[in-house]
């Protein structure tokens, strides 16, 4: 929405390209499109971006989350702040990206602005997403300081009714007060981040709504409406959740089923260029493996260059390019399909 804005935060990331990153990046790369035009497995470099888990818990009850669902079958809990900082001691060099965001909601982990602090001082690029439930003024003035790059609000309707059918739990005015207060706090502090987007995810509830919530965004001063496609769980049967407007759709009618509008192709960008860290530490392949079921190693018992290199993920990597769909965390991903509208 706001143009200046975005371009802000092109050079906040942008600021975050040192020449030992920037040649990391190449090598990863390179290495990924060799592996895809040859179905070999080759890997060089390490991760450019990484997810990094604050928390499992949440507040409210999502019935397309596992975290909002309660149905974990890992042990839930909070990431330490060592923790954080031995991945970022031990990645800092190369990595240039951290979604502080998996599963749960990150304000409840009381020391993630710190590790979002830790992350900054060291120029890399930060980014959360959040119900901004707990966008207190306190927790707003400290995200500000901690100079947290990207804070994205989850804002699915704009009216009660419509956002409640998916955030179960959740108030729409704790969102849009929570948004006034981060904007109002951080002109006041003269900062340039975080940028603020609102994501809509689109549902067959709310895509009449659209218009409402973009007038909505310009008046509450966002920088960015990000319209994003819904994830379905069990979408091979169809869904009250999923819009009429294909526009907004990542699924699409195939006779009597419902199918994902890309094709499962045997390669991953995302195996070769970054990772997720659960807040006990447990890598695994993507934010798809929610439950994290794929585990290449742990932080804790081996350092993470023997993880990544390691034949753990090796393998699995020669199982992406052999046949990605026999795997169950990819046969409802996104890559290669249009998430964002």
């Amino acid at each position: 929405m706001s143009k200046k804005a975005q371009l802000i935060d092109g050079l906040t990331y942008f600021k975050t390209l040192t020449g030992r990153r920037l040649l990391n990046a190449s090598k990863i790369f390179i290495s990924y499109h060799i592996s895809k035009i040859t179905k070999n497995n080759y890997h060089k470099g390490q991760p450019i971006s990484i997810s990094l888990e604050p928390t499992t818990s949440c507040n409210l009850r999502c019935p397309e989350c596992p975290s909002g669902l309660r149905a974990f079958s890992r042990p839930i809990g909070m990431l330490e702040p060592e923790l954080n900082k031995t991945v970022i001691d031990q990645l800092h060099k190369e990595l240039t990206y951290i979604t502080y965001y998996f599963q749960g909601e990150p304000y409840l982990n009381k020391d993630f602005t710190e590790m979002v602090s830790y992350a900054t001082k060291h120029n890399i690029y930060t980014a959360t997403s959040t119900n901004a439930h707990y966008l207190t003024d306190a927790n707003c003035k400290k995200t500000i300081e901690s100079g947290l790059s990207r804070l994205i609000i989850s804002i699915d309707g704009a009216k009660q009714e419509s956002y409640g059918k998916y955030r179960i739990g959740g108030s729409l005015d704790k969102v849009v007060e929570g948004t006034k207060k981060m904007v109002k706090l951080k002109k006041a502090a003269g900062s340039k981040t975080p940028f603020i987007i609102w994501q809509f995810i689109v549902f067959g509830h709310n895509e009449g709504e659209i218009e409402e919530i973009q007038q909505l965004a310009k008046e509450v001063g966002v920088d960015h409406l990000a319209l994003k496609t819904a994830q379905i769980y069990n979408f091979e049967a169809g869904s009250d959740l999923l819009p009429k407007n294909p526009k907004y759709a990542r699924y699409e009618k195939d006779g009597l089923k419902f199918k994902i509008k890309n094709g499962l192709l045997s390669h991953c960008w995302r195996m070769w260029q970054g990772c997720v860290i659960t807040w006990d530490g447990k890598v695994v392949p993507c934010c798809f493996d929610k439950d994290a079921t794929y585990r290449l190693g742990e932080i804790e018992k081996m350092t993470f260059r023997s993880i990544w290199q390691g034949e753990e993920y090796n393998r699995f990597r020669r199982l992406i390019l052999k046949s990605r769909s026999n795997l169950d965390i990819c046969k409802n991903c996104s890559e290669g399909t249009k998430v964002w509208s």
